[in-house]
C-alpha cells in the first residue's frame, strides 16, 4: 500500500491520516475543496487502484462524499487501526473507520462509511446503519441496532437489544434503556427524547 488520499483535512481527517499510516499506507495526502492548499477532489485522476477515504465527522456530509467518490469510480477503503479487536465473523462496510482500542464482538454489523471512535465497544449481533458515528468510550450491550446517520455521544451506555432509530443524535454520557425513535435528540441517565423531527 503505497498512498491514500484523505477527503477533508480538519481535525478528523487529521486522525484518519494517522489511522491509515498505522494500517500501512506509506503516503497521506490530503483533498479539500474548501481550502487553497490542498489539492481538490476534480484534480484527482481517475482510477480504481488510486484509494480515497473520507476524512469528515458529519455523518451527512460523509456520506455525500463518499457516494461522489464511488460514483467516480476510486475505491475507498475500510481502515482498521491495529489495536482493534474485531471478531472475525463480523461484517463490515466499505468507507468504515475502526479507532484504537475498539472492540467489536461476534456477529456484529456494521454499516457502510461509520465510525467506531476511540475505545468503544459494540458486542455481539449488534447492527450498527450506514454512516453512523459512535463516539469515544461509548458500549453498545449485544443485539442493540443504530439506524443509518444516527451520532451516539461520548461515554453513552446502551442496553441490550435496544433499538435506535436513523437520523438521531444521542447526548454525551447517555444511558440508553429504552428504544429511540427516528429524528429525535435525547439525551440523559435515563435518556429521553428532548426533541422531535428533527
Amino acid at each position: 500500500m503505497d498512498k491514500i488520499y484523505v477527503y477533508g483535512a480538519s481535525g478528523h481527517g487529521l486522525v484518519i491520516a494517522d489511522i491509515a499510516l498505522s494500517c500501512g499506507y506509506k503516503e497521506v495526502i490530503f483533498i479539500d475543496d474548501s481550502k487553497l492548499e490542498y489539492q481538490k477532489f476534480e484534480d484527482i485522476k481517475k482510477d480504481s487502484k488510486t484509494s480515497i477515504i473520507i476524512g469528515i465527522g458529519d455523518n451527512k456530509t460523509r456520506a455525500k462524499l463518499q457516494q461522489k467518490v464511488k460514483e467516480k469510480g476510486f475505491n475507498i477503503p475500510t481502515l482498521i487501526h491495529q489495536s482493534a479487536i474485531i471478531s472475525p465473523t463480523v461484517t463490515i462496510g466499505e468507507g468504515v473507520v475502526i479507532m484504537p482500542n475498539v472492540v467489536v464482538n461476534a456477529m456484529a454489523n456494521i454499516g457502510d462509511g461509520s465510525i467506531l471512535n476511540t475505545g468503544c465497544i459494540v458486542e455481539h449481533e449488534c447492527k450498527i446503519g450506514s454512516f453512523v458515528h459512535v463516539s469515544p468510550n461509548t458500549a453498545l450491550a449485544g443485539n442493540v441496532s443504530v439506524g443509518n446517520f444516527t451520532h451516539i455521544g461520548i461515554g453513552s451506555s446502551i442496553k441490550q437489544s435496544i433499538k435506535i432509530g436513523e437520523d438521531s443524535i444521542l447526548g454525551a454520557g447517555s444511558v440508553v434503556v429504552a428504544d429511540i425513535k427516528n429524528k429525535v435528540i435525547a439525551h440523559g441517565n435515563p435518556c429521553k427524547t428532548i426533541k422531535d423531527n428533527i
